[in-house]
């Protein structure tokens, strides 16, 4: 019997597959690329997203407060 497939986590998102996992929208994805808010890789024409990055940009974000 063969074993269950190995299901491979990516290294790199593309811009749209970051925002899905940002639960943020694309082009907001892409102004934060371009505000540099978002660091990320080009290889050709294709941008890719760090796993790091996103993480980090995720525990850099301001934690909303509210006061009674």
């Amino acid at each position: 019997m063969n074993p269950a497939p190995r299901a491979i986590e990516p290294l790199l998102y593309t811009p749209e597959e970051a925002a899905e996992a940002l639960r943020l929208g694309r082009s907001t994805v892409y102004e934060l690329m371009a505000d540099g808010a978002l660091e990320y890789v080009k290889q050709g024409r294709c941008r890719r997203i760090k796993v790091a990055v996103l993480k980090a940009f995720v525990a850099r974000m301001p934690s909303e407060t509210t006061s009674h």
